[in-house]
């Protein structure tokens, strides 16, 4: 999730948001090759069943990637000790978004902070003018100021289960990629004004039928909770892609190949 004052913000902007402005290039990111240790590859197979359909060639690139974000995000601990395996396992999740991107997340990124599990955080809700804070269980938050905050427990579990849908890591790293323009907004960096105007038609239509759906009581391929903003819905709908292929092309095909042409693979053709 995003902090909530700012999903307050963004959901009452609407899909008004998705703003049609061309924006710089990122600088391309020259992958080392670098020996991956043997320990880590097998954490990968052991822990995360998605690290075994991905092809030959993507799980070299995906281990490059993992020691690259290794070397340059720091990771903290509350009231947790960390080890190889939250570091290699939150790391390669993360980078699951960034194969053939030839890019790396935003510089701003510096840190990710490791919670044993849900843990309490500050709500800021307005209601009549006046803003309320109250305190709520989350399990993840994405911030743009340079952090991500998880819990460990629903890393390790969204990693085991990737035919679910829902993967905390995957979800918060999808914001960072929509924070990477200091908007979270729901579109994350694209080429081109042409491509933000098929992205504002694609994810408006299927954003506004995911909340019809969610109010009628309606069954959904992407999780209710992509109903809450634009900027929630990407993050869940990049969930679904890598997690659920085969449900998102059969039943949103346009959002399906929007997001394969974003991310810039095909999870259909994993087994």
């Amino acid at each position: 999730m995003i902090p909530t004052l700012i999903t307050l913000i963004i959901g009452a902007i609407g899909l008004a948001a998705w703003v049609l402005l061309d924006d710089p290039p990122p600088r391309p990111l020259d992958l080392p090759n670098k020996p991956f240790p043997d320990n880590w590859r097998e954490l990968l197979r052991k822990r995360w069943p998605l690290y075994n359909a991905l092809p030959e060639v993507l799980q070299h690139q995906l281990e490059q990637l993992t020691l690259v974000f290794l070397d340059r995000i720091e990771f903290q601990g509350v009231d947790l000790e960390i080890t190889d395996e939250i570091r290699v396992l939150t790391a390669a999740q993360a980078c699951l978004l960034l194969l053939n991107q030839d890019t790396f997340y935003s510089p701003q990124l510096r840190s990710v902070v490791i919670h044993p599990r849900a843990y309490t955080a500050t709500s800021h809700d307005s209601a009549g003018g006046e803003v309320m804070e109250k305190q709520i269980a989350v399990q993840g938050q994405s911030w743009g100021s340079g952090s991500v905050v998880l819990s460990w427990d629903n890393t390790r579990t969204g990693a085991a289960n990737a035919k679910d849908g829902r993967n905390l890591v995957l979800h918060e790293f999808a914001h960072q990629l929509d924070q990477a323009d200091g908007k979270a907004d729901g579109a994350p960096a694209l080429g081109s004004r042409e491509q933000y105007q098929r992205w504002q038609k694609v994810c408006s239509r299927v954003f506004n039928d995911l909340r019809d759906k969610v109010e009628r009581g309606n069954k959904t391929v992407i999780d209710d909770y992509g109903a809450t903003n634009p900027a929630e819905f990407f993050a869940v709908a990049t969930e679904t892609f890598f997690e659920k292929p085969h449900q998102l092309n059969k039943r949103r095909p346009e959002l399906y190949a929007l997001l394969s042409e974003y991310y810039r693979v095909n999870p259909l053709s994993w087994p």
